[in-house]
């Protein structure tokens, strides 16, 4: 080891207290430890009007509380870059997926690049209908589904209103502009 290494070493060390104090004041708020699942689940469920379950083990995250999907069940997903991938179950009572995504970005080697913890996107897929189209398509429904462009632009209700089922308030769209990047 060299002078130059010890001295990377040191600064990450550093880098990551300051991080830990950040999400020690983060998961203070939110109750839970601070990860993207948790953190995106309490961000949807303020802006959305969502009641979170008391587990935060099953696949539903919760129940929206309002307007035309009164009732219905939703697992929300946060990914610090859109790569078009979805996490789905296939063995869940779900109705929908709420996407919440950082910069699109090819789903390619990270090396070199950052994730950024921002929201420039919020997509809602009806479970049934997007796993159709995947099984109709030959894509296996799992973990990091590939769901096409096409599919994310039709499900995209934030900062275009594509979706129908789901049109945000000015108020939704202010509160999650603050969580862009500029």
């Amino acid at each position: 080891m060299d002078d130059r290494s010890d001295s990377q070493v040191e600064q990450i060390a550093a880098l990551l207290r300051e991080r830990n104090t950040v999400d020690e004041k983060i998961a203070a708020i939110i109750q839970r430890p601070m990860t993207a699942g948790h953190l995106g689940g309490w961000i949807a469920a303020r802006v959305f009007g969502i009641e979170l379950e008391k587990s935060a083990v099953t696949a539903v995250d919760g129940r929206f509380t309002a307007g035309p999907l009164h009732g219905r069940t939703v697992n929300v997903k946060w990914y610090l870059k859109r790569e078009g991938l979805v996490d789905m179950n296939e063995r869940a009572a779900l109705d929908y997926y709420l996407v919440l995504t950082g910069p699109a970005s090819p789903a390619a080697s990270s090396r070199g690049s950052v994730r950024p913890w921002c929201i420039e996107s919020v997509y809602l897929f009806d479970v049934r209908q997007v796993q159709a189209e995947l099984r109709a398509r030959g894509v296996r429904i799992g973990t990091a589904s590939s769901v096409r462009a096409a599919q994310w632009a039709a499900a995209e209700i934030y900062p275009r209103a594509s979706n129908p089922m789901l049109l945000l308030r000015p108020e939704q769209a202010e509160l999650l502009r603050l969580f862009a990047l500029r």
